[in-house]
C-alpha cells in the first residue's frame, strides 16, 4: 500500500505500508535491538508510539506463538527499512505482515530509518500521523495538531487487565521447546499490571513465586489486607506505557503500600511510580532509551551488565535522599536502580527479564525473593 507520514517538525514523506491500512497517530521512538522484534512489538509499554527499528532487515524469522509479550499489539505501528515477507525459522508460523494485520496495526517499509533515527536523536521524540487513506500534507498536519499528546493519555487504563488472574507459567526453555516447570516455594506475590510483559511474570514464577495479577487501579487496602492475612508476601509494580505522573491515584495507592512496609519490586514504569510516590518527580528524556544493548553498572559489585531498555522517562538524582543508588546507565549516567533506605523496596529502570535481550540482570528477581 502507498502510505504517507507527517511529522510535527513539518517533515512529510511518502512510502509503502504493510499490515493494516488506515490512519494512525503516535510518538516516534527508535529501538536499537538487533533481534527480538516480535517481543518489542507486543510490549504494552509501546502503547501510543511508532517504533522505528534501527536494524534494517526486519521480518526474517517471522513470528510464532511463544514470543508474544501480551495478547495484543498496543504500539501505534512500526517503521522499518526492509521488510522480509519470506520468513525462515523453524519456530515461525506466520509472517510479520500477517501478524500486524491480525492485530490491526500498520507498518511502514522502504523508508530511510537512519534518517529518522538521527532526526529523533537531534530533535527528541516527535509526534507523527501515518495514513494510507489521506495524502494531503495540510490535512494530515491539521489532524496531528488536534490529536492528543502521549503525556495527556492514560494508556495504562487501556493495556491493563480488567480482572485479576493467576499466572503459573515459567520461563521458556528453548532446548526443551517448553515452558519451565517450577515448584512453588510457598511465597506469593501480587503483580499490579500497568502493562506487564508476560516474560516478567514467567521469571517471577521461575524463582519459585506464586503469581497473581491485579488491575492497575487495585486499591492498596485490598493488597494490605491480603498481606496482613499472609495471602501475599509482596507486591510487584510492573512496566507500562506513558507519562507516569498522569497516574495520580495510583501513585497515592503505592505510597500507602510503602507506608505499610510491604516488600516491593518495581520495574520500568513501576520504578518511576515509586519515585513519584516518595515525592521525587520523574522527568521526560530527550529521546528515551530503547534497545537490548545498553550498558548498566551495578554499583554494589562494580560490574557492567548489558541490559534491555524501553523508557522515555526517568527518576531524578535527588532520589538519593531516600534511596541508595544501586545501578547507573553508562550511556547517560542516569539513575538506573535503587534500594530504598528504610523500606523493603528495590526498583530498576531496565528490564531484567531480558525479553528481548541479554540475561545478565535476571538476578534481580532473586533479590526480590530474598526481600520476601
Amino acid at each position: 500500500m502507498k502510505a504517507y507520514i507527517y511529522i510535527e517538525n513539518d517533515i512529510f514523506l511518502s512510502t509503502k505500508a504493510f499490515g493494516e491500512g488506515g490512519t494512525f497517530f503516535g510518538e516516534l521512538v527508535f529501538n536499537t535491538s538487533l533481534t527480538g522484534y516480535q517481543e518489542i512489538i507486543s510490549d504494552p509499554s509501546y502503547a501510543g508510539q511508532f517504533v522505528i527499528f534501527s536494524m534494517p532487515e526486519i521480518g526474517i524469522v517471522g513470528v510464532n506463538d511463544e514470543d508474544n509479550e501480551s495478547k495484543e499489539v498496543f504500539a501505534s505501528g512500526i517503521i522499518i527499512r526492509e521488510l522480509n515477507e519470506d520468513y525462515s525459522n523453524f519456530r515461525a508460523n506466520n509472517s510479520l505482515s500477517t501478524y500486524l494485520k491480525k492485530h490491526g496495526k500498520i507498518g511502514l517499509c522502504e523508508i530511510d530509518t537512519r534518517f529518522l533515527v538521527k532526526m529523533i536523536r537531534d530533535c527528541g521524540n516527535l509526534r507523527a500521523v501515518i495514513s494510507t487513506e489521506i495524502k494531503d500534507k495540510e490535512e494530515l498536519k491539521k489532524m496531528l495538531l488536534s490529536s492528543a499528546k502521549i503525556d495527556e493519555v492514560n494508556y495504562v487504563a487501556q493495556v491493563s487487565t480488567k480482572n485479576s488472574y493467576k499466572h503459573s507459567k515459567g520461563a521458556w526453555e528453548h532446548s526443551k521447546k517448553a515452558y519451565e516447570n517450577v515448584k512453588s516455594i510457598g511465597k506469593k506475590v501480587a503483580v499490579i499490571d500497568y502493562g506487564v510483559k508476560e516474560n516478567i511474570l514467567n521469571e517471577l514464577v521461575s524463582v519459585g513465586l506464586e503469581v497473581e495479577v491485579f488491575p492497575y487501579n487495585t486499591k492498596a487496602k485490598e493488597l494490605i489486607d491480603l498481606y496482613q492475612k499472609g495471602k501475599i508476601h509482596g507486591v510487584f509494580l510492573s512496566n507500562g506505557p506513558g507519562e507516569p505522573k498522569i497516574l495520580k491515584d495510583e501513585i497515592v495507592e503505592i505510597k500507602k503500600l510503602a507506608e505499610a512496609k510491604i516488600p516491593m519490586l518495581g520495574i520500568c514504569l513501576g520504578h518511576q511510580l515509586l519515585s513519584n510516590a516518595f515525592g521525587y518527580e520523574t522527568y521526560k528524556m530527550k529521546f528515551g532509551q530503547h534497545g537490548a544493548n545498553h550498558p548498566v553498572i551495578n554499583l554494589a559489585n562494580n560490574t557492567v551488565e548489558i541490559t534491555a531498555q524501553n523508557h522515555n522517562y526517568n527518576i531524578p538524582e535527588e532520589i538519593a535522599e531516600v534511596a541508595i543508588i544501586t545501578h547507573r546507565n553508562l550511556f547517560g549516567d542516569n539513575v538506573e536502580g535503587v534500594r530504598y533506605k528504610n523500606y523493603p523496596i528495590i526498583s530498576v529502570q531496565h528490564h531484567p527479564e531480558s525479553s528481548s535481550g541479554p540475561h545478565e540482570s535476571k538476578y534481580i528477581f532473586k533479590e526480590f525473593l530474598e526481600l520476601l
